[in-house]
């Protein structure tokens, strides 16, 4: 195609941007690609799409690679500075719309360097907030429920998040909307193995695993297979022989982790909760990791004969009973050094 036209922007005007031609089907092509999987992995690029995700993103540190906007107005809401690294193209607001999985989308398009969370400048007010609890997420699959995952640990004020095999991409387009910009609030370190998780916890940490089996268990009973945000397959259907045999055998070398109401003391410092998926619950690896550091398996009762809590709420709920724990527990620790000191 010929060479798109050049202009200064009149809002701006240190900034240069090109002019597409309306319909660039080559413009189009890229943008569907960089919403794909595959484009992430092989190239290292996510797509972002807003201005709040896209100035979040920018004050984080991220790395601007190209810009499609439909009115050079939009320029003016982002730090000029920063998208001066990148190519800025101007498409008509039919294209984006084209573009766009958003039902009224606001004009902005914008294609980023995937963040590497150990060069991210993370928002001050988030750091002075952060508090010594990390979440781990087992078998995330859904979209919505990872995002809306990472949006609690971000207002819950986590240290860290830690993904592991099996989850969904985080830069998927559906689970960065349902983030609204925790992306680029808390570390999110994605696609560990099990054997690897250990390496990016904190020295001294306790693994404890959300669940809401047997609301009613005594300490030392043992939840094999579902975790707080498992939804059963087939509730009331009887059990079969060899789902039985399966889980006989499933459940060799599992341990017993204690159980205890979820609002009861456990969040020591640091600590780490483990978020079952929505269909297989909590892994044998995840159960094991919480043994070896004295975890505990976290009940949250519900009424008899409702089905398991969906993961994001289970999240949610176990993640701020712990910030209201070690805020408490802060909070002894300084009324204690303020006591006089006896003669």
């Amino acid at each position: 195609p010929p060479p798109p036209a050049v202009e200064r922007s009149a809002a701006a005007p240190g900034l240069w941007y090109e002019k597409a031609a309306p319909g660039d089907r080559r413009l189009g092509k890229v943008v569907t690609i960089a919403k794909s999987k595959k484009f992430r992995d092989n190239h290292g690029k996510v797509l972002l799409e807003g201005h709040r995700l896209i100035k979040d993103a920018l004050e984080a540190g991220a790395v601007p690679q190209t810009l499609f906007f439909s009115t050079v107005g939009h320029l003016k809401l982002l730090p000029e500075a920063q998208i001066k690294r990148a190519s800025l193209v101007k498409v008509k607001f039919e294209d984006i719309k084209t573009w766009s999985d958003l039902i009224t989308p606001q004009g902005l398009l914008g294609i980023f360097s995937k963040p590497d969370p150990a060069k991210m400048s993370y928002p001050a007010a988030q750091l002075t907030h952060s508090l010594p609890l990390l979440l781990i997420c087992d078998n995330i699959r859904d979209p919505g429920n990872l995002g809306t995952i990472l949006r609690s640990a971000a207002g819950a004020g986590c240290e860290k998040v830690l993904l592991t095999k099996g989850c969904v991409d985080p830069w998927e387009p559906k689970v960065l909307r349902a983030g609204m910009g925790a992306h680029f609030r808390v570390p999110i370190i994605a696609n560990l193995d099990w054997e690897s998780v250990p390496t990016n916890l904190p020295a001294g940490v306790q693994v404890c695993v959300a669940d809401n089996d047997d609301a009613g268990a005594p300490a030392g009973t043992t939840s094999l297979l579902r975790g707080a945000g498992s939804a059963p397959d087939s509730p009331k259907a009887p059990s079969s022989k060899a789902p039985e045999k399966e889980d006989e055998e499933g459940a060799a070398g599992i341990p017993e982790l204690a159980a205890q109401r979820y609002y009861e003391d456990w969040a020591q410092t640091p600590v780490a909760v483990v978020i079952g998926g929505e269909t297989h619950g909590l892994s044998a690896a995840a159960l094991r990791l919480a043994a070896s550091t004295g975890g505990r398996r976290l009940v949250i009762p519900v009424v008899p004969g409702v089905d398991s809590l969906n993961s994001a709420i289970a999240a949610g709920i176990v993640l701020f009973e712990g910030k209201r724990q070690l805020l408490w527990r802060h909070k002894q620790e300084d009324d204690r050094q303020k006591l006089p000191v006896p003669a």
